[in-house]
């Protein structure tokens, strides 16, 4: 009866730490995990339009002011805060933290931006980690890291499909402690592994290079998928986004207020 009670206990304990779960984002139930289907805005430039009729709006960590992240919330919304994860960017206000030896490579279509060695974890972590910490104070409800699919590109330094793994796993159980819910973005080839840790997918142009049925998995699992196309007609892309579940619409490249969003179609 004794060696009953404790394997009760020992099971009650690992049931308590999460431990029989198998999902790592079950470690904190209190993160916001948006459904499919979910109505969104992404806006990361000019002044925040509040009045788009949105479940959840993506804005600037940095450049968001305090207040309209409060009247966003006062109007009932989501607000997520963007920020890149895996590059450099000079005009940043902590872009003086980050060491010459962990700067890369420029990115090729924004070539004031370079890509991190995120291999050097103990130098761009407490960065990072400081980064999330903003989110929370800002009062932010998630966040978007950007960029966090350096391996496949030219970076200057020799990162690996590991290496990757291990930074977007750690950024997603850094949010995660901090109770901010947090989204893969593209990243597509490494959906099978990091889909477990993050709660919703950001994707930028999977109906233009025809790649749209690797998110799936988040679909799969009852996760956002926020979606969206820049080149292409909302007649090209939206119905099919409607019937897969997408949360999807077209923007422009500067990310505006403007959008045309499939689900109003």
């Amino acid at each position: 009866m004794r060696s009953i009670a404790l394997y009760s206990l020992l099971l009650i304990l690992i049931t308590a730490c999460g431990g029989g779960s198998g999902n790592p984002t079950n470690g904190n139930t209190d993160v916001w995990k948006p459904a499919p289907g979910t109505t969104w805005q992404w806006q990361l430039t000019g002044s925040v339009d509040t009045s788009v009729e949105a479940e959840m709006f993506d804005v600037d960590l940095f450049d968001t002011p305090v207040e309209v992240i409060e009247e966003l919330h006062r109007k009932g919304r989501i607000v997520i805060c963007y920020f890149s994860a895996g590059t450099y960017e000079p005009w940043r206000p902590d872009a003086w933290k980050f060491p010459q030896e962990v700067i890369g490579n420029p990115l090729q279509d924004w070539p004031d931006e370079r890509w991190l060695d995120i291999r050097q974890l103990d130098v761009i972590g407490p960065i990072m980690e400081a980064r999330l910490d903003l989110a929370v104070s800002k009062g932010c409800d998630g966040v978007e890291p950007d960029n966090v699919d350096g391996y496949q590109n030219d970076t200057g330094f020799s990162l690996s499909y590991e290496d990757q793994l291990r930074y977007n796993r750690w950024i997603a159980e850094e949010a995660h402690k901090r109770g901010l819910s947090v989204g893969l973005k593209n990243d597509l080839d490494q959906i099978p592994d990091l889909e477990p840790y993050f709660d919703w997918a950001l994707n930028e142009e999977c109906f233009y290079y025809n790649e749209c049925d690797k998110l799936l998995p988040f679909i799969n699992r009852d996760k956002a998928v926020f979606q969206v196309e820049y080149e292409l007609d909302p007649s090209q892309f939206c119905p099919q986004a409607n019937s897969m579940g997408f949360s999807s619409m077209k923007k422009r490249w500067e990310l505006d207020a403007w959008r045309v969003a499939c689900w109003e179609l």
